[in-house]
């Protein structure tokens, strides 16, 4: 069966940044307390009149450019996102429109962190089954809005992003995705949420009052999980194709912490030097950052036909997965 290859790559991160110094003004931490305890040194911050499609639609654009490809020709558009404009209907929808992408039937998912690896997954099954012959892939969050800006162990982490890939059908033998490997524990849900504003708890003044409409993390519940699950699940996937980590050229991760990504690669006896590191500039963009990573390498000249890339990310649900790629 053909793989499915990644033909374009964009990224988009908002102009305003926020530092760590402007941090220690808000809440009780340091610059030096952040930048230790998790690579960050700064995160974006999207304008008042920018909405999660406008990042995706940015990140999009570039993407498109690259592959070749226009607006008119996409098939599919999927949206990893726990950030969309409203409730309903789906980022993805407004994307579809805002890029005049009339043909491509557009949807979201809802994976957090790992959502736009759960959204290359889909779309990559969509275009092995020959049921569409361009997707675009997205990750895009406006976290900014969602943090609780006076709780200093999640405000530090995270920045608003947006990042793409066009994916088409592979026209080298053995060059593409060449699989996707997905996993949740839904027995691990509390242990990073948004509690209010869904049916479980309607919004109410109390409930804002509450900050019940604001992320939740139990950090340390998902610093030791986060490293168990990246490991295992980035060995099974370079296990089915008689790969090992001494055959890894790059690794694409979700960066969501310093500590988590250096702990994942001493045990998977990956050098630093391998991974493509962006975390001091952005935070943690949750879905976005992913293809936001990818896109950079990829500008960068540092991806090269043949290599092998392994990507990994894992997110609240809890929700994580691998991919195996060669370029």
């Amino acid at each position: 069966m053909a793989c499915t290859q990644i033909i374009g790559t964009g990224s988009y991160a908002p102009s305003r940044v926020i530092t760590n110094q402007e941090l220690e003004a808000c809440v009780d931490t340091s610059d030096a307390w952040i930048r230790e305890r998790t690579g960050i040194h700064a995160r974006r911050r999207a304008a008042d009149d920018e909405a999660t499609s406008d990042l995706a639609v940015a990140a999009s654009l570039k993407a498109l450019q690259m592959a070749g490809v226009a607006p008119e020709e996409l098939d599919l558009i999927v949206v990893g996102t726990i950030t969309a404009d409203m409730p309903m209907p789906s980022c993805a929808a407004f994307v579809q429109a805002k890029l005049g992408a009339r043909r491509a039937f557009a949807f979201d998912v809802a994976a957090a962190c790992a959502g736009s690896l759960y959204a290359m997954s889909i779309a990559d099954q969509f275009l092995r089954s020959g049921q569409v012959k361009r997707a675009l892939v997205v990750g895009a969050e406006l976290l900014t809005r969602v943090v609780d800006w006076t709780d200093r162990d999640t405000c530090v982490l995270f920045g608003d992003g947006a990042g793409a890939m066009v994916l088409a059908p592979s026209e080298a033998e053995g060059r593409g995705i060449l699989s996707t490997h997905l996993f949740t524990d839904g027995t691990l849900a509390d242990v990073l949420t948004i509690p209010g504003g869904g049916s479980r708890t309607p919004m109410t003044e109390e409930g804002i009052r509450a900050h019940l409409h604001k992320l939740k993390m139990k950090g340390r519940e998902v610093f030791r999980f986060a490293v168990r699950a990246l490991v295992d699940s980035t060995r099974g996937a370079l296990a089915s194709h008689g790969l090992t980590a001494r055959g890894v050229d790059h690794v694409i991760a979700h960066q969501a912490n310093v500590r988590i990504l250096d702990a994942a690669l001493e045990r998977l006896e990956i050098p630093r030097d391998k991974c493509w590191l962006n975390l001091h500039k952005y935070g943690n963009t949750s879905s976005a950052s992913l293809p936001m990573t990818l896109d950079e390498a990829h500008r960068a000249g540092r991806l090269r036909p043949g290599d092998v890339i392994a990507m990994m990310a894992i997110g609240a649900g809890m929700t994580w997965g691998s991919a195996v790629v060669r370029w």
